[in-house]
C-alpha cells in the first residue's frame, strides 16, 4: 500500500465543501477499481498507466477525514484574512517578488495579467511553492471517487490525472498534490491542468510541480482564460452612507463606478473612489459585526470561478495589493 502523509493547506478552502452528502460506496474498492479501470481503458488509457498507477491503492480514510473539516465555514472572514494575510506571507510575497520580476513579467505580459497577482495566487495556494502537498494524486481521487460524494466529478478528475501521466510520461508516484487532488504550485486539479498548463520554457515538459517559469505562466493561462483584464484591479473595501440602499449589494449587478460615487460610495479612508465608468459591483462578505463592504470588478468574479469562495478572492486581490511593488 502506498504512503500518504497528512497535508494542511493554509488557503486551500476546497470549494466543493457544502455539497450534499450521500451515502457511502457499498461496494467493494477492488470491485469500484476494476469498472472503473475498464472505464479508462475505453477512454484511451494503456494498460500499463493502469497498472503502475493503481499498484496497492487503497482507499485512505485520512482524506475523508479532511474532506469533512472543511474549514471556512467555522471562520470569519476576520479570521481567514488573519490567517491568509500573515506579516510573513506579505513579506515573503514582496521578496518573491523582487526575486523573480524578470520572470513574472514576461509571463504577465504573455498572458494579460499583472505580476501582483500571479504572485499572489502562487502564495495564497501554495505559499510560494513551498506547500504543494504530497499526496499521491491518483489516490487521493481514486479515495474520493470511490467514497460516494461529488463521485461523478472526481471519476473525472482521476480520469484527467491518467491523462496527464501518459501526455508527460510521469509515474503515479511523482503527481502529487493535496488531498482533494490539486497538483503542482499552481494547485490545479488535473482536468484544468490539462486545459491550461503550459511549458513556458519549452523544455518538454509543464511541470507545475518544481518548474516556477510553467507554475508562474499556467496560472497566468488560467487566468487569461477566466476573462482577465490586465488594465483592472480586483476591487476595494467600501465605506457606504448612513441608510444605503443594500438591496443593491449584488455581484450579478455591476454599475458604472462613477454612479457608486454618486450614491455616496466611498474609499475605506473615506476618500473619493477613481474616477471612471468601469463596471463594478458591491457586495457584502460576512455576517453581523464581521460584515465587510467591497466594491469589486471583473477580475473578482474570474478569481470567483478559480475558487467560487468570496473570502480566497478577497485574500488574492488583498494580498496582491499588499505585495504590489
Amino acid at each position: 500500500m502506498k504512503m500518504f502523509y497528512a497535508l494542511a493547506l493554509t488557503a486551500l478552502f476546497f470549494p466543493f465543501a457544502a455539497s450534499a452528502q450521500a451515502a457511502p460506496n457499498a461496494q467493494p474498492f477492488d470491485q469500484w477499481l476494476a469498472q472503473f479501470k475498464t472505464e479508462a481503458r475505453a477512454a484511451g488509457i494503456s494498460q500499463a498507466t493502469l497498472d503502475q498507477a493503481f499498484e496497492g491503492t487503497e482507499p485512505d480514510e485520512s482524506i475523508i477525514v479532511l474532506d469533512n473539516k472543511q474549514p471556512e465555514g467555522r471562520l470569519t472572514l476576520a479570521q481567514y484574512l488573519k490567517n491568509t494575510l500573515s506579516k510573513k506571507r506579505i513579506a515573503d510575497g514582496r521578496r518573491f517578488m523582487d526575486e523573480n520580476a524578470d520572470l513574472l513579467a514576461q509571463v504577465g505580459n504573455a498572458y494579460g495579467v499583472q505580476p501582483r497577482f500571479i504572485a499572489a495566487l502562487w502564495g495564497i495556494e501554495t505559499d510560494y511553492g513551498r506547500n504543494t502537498g504530497n499526496f499521491v494524486t491518483t489516490d487521493a481521487l481514486a479515495t474520493l471517487a470511490y467514497d460516494g460524494r461529488r463521485a461523478d466529478f472526481f471519476r473525472g478528475e482521476l480520469l484527467a490525472a491518467l491523462k496527464i501521466l501518459e501526455a508527460e510520461g510521469m509515474k503515479a508516484e511523482e503527481m502529487y498534490g493535496s488531498w482533494a487532488g490539486a497538483v503542482g504550485q499552481c494547485q490545479f486539479m488535473p482536468s484544468t491542468y490539462l486545459k491550461y498548463a503550459v511549458d513556458f520554457d519549452h523544455d518538454g515538459k509543464r511541470d507545475v510541480w518544481g518548474d516556477k517559469a510553467d507554475a508562474f505562466a499556467s496560472i497566468a493561462h488560467y487566468l487569461q482564460g477566466l476573462g482577465w483584464n490586465k488594465d483592472e484591479g480586483w476591487g476595494r473595501p467600501v465605506e457606504v452612507p448612513e441608510g444605503f440602499d443594500m438591496t443593491l449589494a449584488d455581484i450579478t449587478k455591476p454599475k458604472p463606478l462613477s454612479q457608486w460615487a454618486a450614491m455616496g460610495v466611498r474609499k475605506e479612508d473615506g476618500s473619493a473612489l477613481p474616477p471612471g465608468d468601469m463596471p463594478a459591483s458591491l457586495i457584502v462578505i460576512g455576517e453581523g459585526d464581521d460584515a465587510a463592504t467591497y466594491i469589486v470588478y471583473g477580475n473578482f468574479r474570474a478569481l470567483l470561478q478559480w475558487n467560487r469562495s468570496r473570502y480566497f478572492a478577497t485574500s488574492v486581490g488583498m494580498l496582491a495589493d499588499a505585495i504590489a511593488p
